[in-house]
């Protein structure tokens, strides 16, 4: 078992995502993005499209994890580009000078293309100190989608490890597990490939070694889950895009901690798409985890909201938007 040290209570911040929703009711966990909105700014305000978050293909959540007197602040993922990320931090009233690492969860456009953004706003409320920045080595490889006409459509690729730098990253460039933030936080390593249904992201293919040619890269080794526990609730998953496959992510987070129980899982489930196949299977299987919490967004897709509201109501189900804070 990691050397993980439970945590008293932690938020989720939901920077980015694709979906807006400030009017929907939520649990008593979750705090929406009108409700921060009139927490934060008090009675003497009026309510207008300045005052709003901006949703868009990507996800970024940030994580404020206490324990005790102390507290530890990390960036997961940034979500698509500068613009959409700035603004709300900015709508959000988050100050990022407290973030102490950042950790992107694989090698994809839609989670990194604020990446450096991020970096410059951490470090101009930080006083210009480096901020360590988790990889992993697979990520810098430049990746494409392969048409039907056999033709490639390039994905921007992640910063590179130069870039990172140069912007005040420190890169810790791992394929290994790891406990950071105070070992609070556990960044997984590589995700065994277990369930025979989750077959990562068709077609996608990377560049070679040599930079000649294309190969087949659908499973997306790279990818990591992120994950905390709460005392006396559990095992909280933050697992960004889920191109393992969820199961195989919740497996082995079980694995990784087989006396703590799961609590909650959060994030893309990858359920879109091509993956719509694998719907029904995901579903049941989700069942045999004993979840209290599936906060799913991002690339999970409407049809798999549905499925997974059908199956586990409001009990269970809290769909993420922008705005959104999550406290565990």
């Amino acid at each position: 078992m990691p050397g993980l040290a439970p945590v008293d209570s932690v938020d989720v911040e939901i920077i980015v995502d694709n979906v807006t929703d400030s009017l929907s009711s939520v649990p008593s966990f979750v705090e929406t993005e009108m409700a921060g909105l009139a927490r934060r700014r008090g009675g003497a305000w009026v309510l207008g499209g300045a005052c709003l978050c901006c949703a868009a293909h990507g996800l970024s959540c940030l994580l404020t994890l206490r324990r005790g007197d102390s507290v530890h602040t990390v960036l997961f993922d940034s979500g698509p580009e500068d613009r959409t990320f700035e603004q709300n931090v900015s709508r959000l009233g988050i100050d990022l000078g407290p973030v102490e690492a950042m950790v992107l969860s694989h090698g994809h456009w839609d989670h990194a293309g604020a990446m450096l953004r991020a970096l410059q706003l951490v470090r101009d409320r930080n006083g210009g100190r480096e901020v360590p920045c988790y990889m992993h080595p697979d990520m810098f490889r430049s990746r494409a989608a392969k048409l039907p006409d056999g033709s490639f459509r390039l994905m921007e690729d992640v910063p590179s490890e130069a870039a990172l730098t140069a912007h005040g990253g420190r890169v810790v460039s791992t394929r290994d597990a790891q406990e950071i933030a105070g070992d609070t936080l556990y960044v997984s390593g590589e995700i065994p490939r277990r369930s025979g249904f989750e077959v990562g992201l068709p077609g996608q293919h990377r560049r070679t070694l040599d930079n000649r040619g294309w190969e087949l890269d659908e499973l997306l080794i790279d990818e990591r889950f992120i994950a905390f526990h709460v005392r006396d609730k559990g095992m909280v998953v933050l697992s960004a895009c889920s191109h393992a496959g969820v199961v195989n992510v919740l497996s082995h987070a079980r694995d990784c901690f087989p006396d703590v129980k799961l609590h909650a899982v959060l994030g893309g489930l990858h359920l879109s798409g091509t993956n719509e196949r694998v719907i029904p299977q995901t579903v049941a299987a989700l069942g045999g985890f004993g979840l209290d919490v599936i906060a799913a967004g991002h690339c999970t897709g409407w049809r798999a909201m549905s499925a997974l509201a059908n199956a586990f109501g409001d009990r269970k189900l809290v769909p993420l938007a922008v705005g959104k804070r999550l406290r565990f």
